[in-house]
């Protein structure tokens, strides 16, 4: 079992606290339906009392072709088919397709079991539950992305995941965008992604943050704005499409860093073509 004091202390702080709406959901895994048919698909940190990438697969499951839906819940949920309340354990579910035709995933049509940890990621238990996995997708714990996409890349997973836009500058992350092992996803930089959030933190960010920047309020319930991003490595149709480059290099104009061989590019559409 690996330690989770980093974990508590970021959900402690609110830093985790959230969750994808289903309308991001869609737009960006609509662009990977083809990768999804007869896939095993895990998505290691979600509750499925609010987790819309178990909604998203689990109603969309004989759509996408899948083979199987594995999900694990970190311990002390208060979901009522599928948690514990104050168990010091974590669960796995794992749901296998609509066998009674009522297009709807049923609790009796999900497997749950219950972990002997309390479901972090990391631990033994859940990485054996990755090794199953051909895709992973989820929104992974922002505090603990650099973890989380080393252990993705050792096991050697396909993957759709969000992080925060800064990761993109990561020691740990750069080298493996600069090798083609990991890429932005369909959704552009720019698009503003909302998050679902708890009633607290919604507070928080109301009394701690502006308007705008902090949260949003869309139809008088408080989302929370991060600096999101989709990251993946399957191929999409947007990362094929040819750019057009007009601009040519100079060392005037593009300043090498000090400290990494490389040059400063202030737009994309500045990349020097040659």
């Amino acid at each position: 079992m690996a330690g989770n004091q980093s974990l508590h202390a970021a959900n402690a702080a609110g830093k985790d606290e959230f969750y994808t709406q289903i309308s991001d959901i869609e737009k960006e895994l609509q662009h990977y339906t083809d990768h999804f048919r007869s896939k095993t698909i895990y998505c290691n940190c979600d509750d499925p009392r609010i987790s819309n990438f178990f909604y998203y697969f689990s109603f969309n499951f004989e759509k996408l072709g899948l083979k199987k839906l594995i999900t694990t819940c970190y311990r002390s949920q208060s979901f009522d088919l599928f948690s514990k309340h104050d168990s010091e354990r974590g669960l796995w579910l794992e749901y296998n397709g609509d066998e009674n035709l009522n297009r709807v995933p049923d609790t009796e049509e999900t497997s749950i079991h219950e972990l002997d940890g309390d479901g972090d990621f990391r631990s033994d238990e859940c990485i054996e539950l990755l090794k199953q996995a051909d895709i992973v997708c989820t929104n992974p714990p922002f505090s603990l992305f650099r973890e989380y996409v080393a252990q993705l890349v050792e096991h050697h997973k396909k993957f759709v995941i969000i992080g925060n836009k800064n990761a993109i500058s990561y020691k740990e992350i750069f080298p493996l965008i600069k090798s083609d092992e990991l890429w932005v996803g369909y959704t552009p930089m720019s698009t503003d992604m909302l998050f679902d959030v708890s009633e607290a933190l919604a507070e928080k960010l109301v009394s701690t943050k502006k308007e705008g920047s902090g949260y949003k309020r869309i139809d008088g319930v408080v989302k929370g704005r991060s600096q999101s991003v989709w990251f993946t490595n399957l191929p999409h149709q947007k990362r094929q499409e040819e750019m057009i480059l007009y601009k040519s290099y100079s060392e005037a104009e593009y300043p090498r860093y000090d400290n990494y061989d490389a040059i400063n590019v202030n737009k994309v559409t500045d990349i020097p073509k040659n």
